[in-house]
């Protein structure tokens, strides 16, 4: 009974750094779009303010925690029955983010024109502001949603033909990954300015170690955010780009000069600009109707 127990044990062992290989071999797949979802998301986590950053993450990280658990199941389900399914999801969830991505760059060249001067001098109401946060959580929440989808799809790509358990227990560890490593690092990039503060409150004008490390800080957060502004953007197209691209493998051969980079985030902006100006028609149309009636 004793060498059954002690072999069981050896079993799960073997289980284990078989799911550890596996894990580290998905992640090693994913750290693309990983990189692309923390851009992405310490954009869309940064501008509020500074008492108020944690709670918003916090909800976002709640939110992507409920994007994985239900996700999970689903890609499960799908991959076993119905696989040709999961294409036509990461196509639509390619086209949402193309989408945003070339949004951002088309509201760069042509901002909207503010309705009125006055509003810009306007002090918000606290219902006001909770308002404004609550839409920026869900835009965070909905993006980690389709970037989710990729990074399981792409993780369930690297266990096929596993047993399923396997699968599940590799996929869920790489969900998990994408949940609290990101968002643990979104946390650290929005608190540089208050680690700043308090590194130079401890330095007390004497230790000029300290207080050159807090000033440096502070002054490079609106810089990193900036930064990461730019990248988030790059990144939705990147990303999109990339899902448009493994689905044309014949565009490959037809442009084989041109760098893998370059030709997905062409693709990505070529569709998002395209999705931009198909929505904003709609957005006329439809106003255009509400006017008449």
């Amino acid at each position: 009974m004793a060498s059954g127990f002690f072999a069981l044990l050896d079993d799960i062992a073997l289980l284990m750094d078989d799911v550890a290989t596996m894990s580290k071999m998905a992640t090693k797949k994913t750290a693309g779009i990983l990189g692309d979802d923390l851009a992405v998301n310490a954009e869309k986590a940064s501008g509020f303010v500074s008492s108020r950053e944690l709670p918003v993450l916090w909800a976002i990280t709640k939110g992507s925690a409920l994007n994985k658990v239900i996700i999970l199941p689903i890609a499960f389900l799908l991959s076993y029955f119905l696989p040709w399914l999961i294409t036509i999801i990461l196509i639509l969830g390619g086209l949402y983010l193309a989408y945003e991505g070339a949004e951002k760059i088309y509201e760069y060249f042509f901002p909207h024109a503010p309705t009125k001067k006055v509003e810009a001098f306007k002090e918000l109401s606290e219902a006001e502001i909770l308002a404004l946060e609550k839409g920026k959580i869900k835009s965070a929440i909905v993006t980690d949603f389709i970037l989710s989808v990729e990074i399981i799809i792409i993780a369930m790509g690297t266990v096929v033909g596993q047993d399923f358990w396997m699968q599940v227990m590799v996929v869920s560890v790489v969900a998990f990954i994408a949940t609290v490593g990101v968002y643990g690092i979104v946390a650290l990039i929005v608190r540089m300015d208050e680690a700043g503060y308090k590194l130079i409150q401890w330095s007390d004008g004497r230790n000029k170690i300290l207080q050159s490390v807090g000033t440096l800080l502070v002054k490079a957060l609106p810089r990193v955010i900036q930064v990461l502004a730019v990248v988030g953007t790059l990144a939705l197209l990147l990303v999109s780009g990339g899902i448009f691209s493994h689905q044309l493998p014949a565009l490959h051969h037809a442009v084989d000069f041109m760098p893998s980079m370059l030709l997905e985030f062409l693709l990505g902006l070529i569709v998002g600009l395209f999705c931009v100006f198909v929505v904003n028609i709609f957005k006329k149309i439809v106003k255009k109707k509400t006017v008449t009636e």
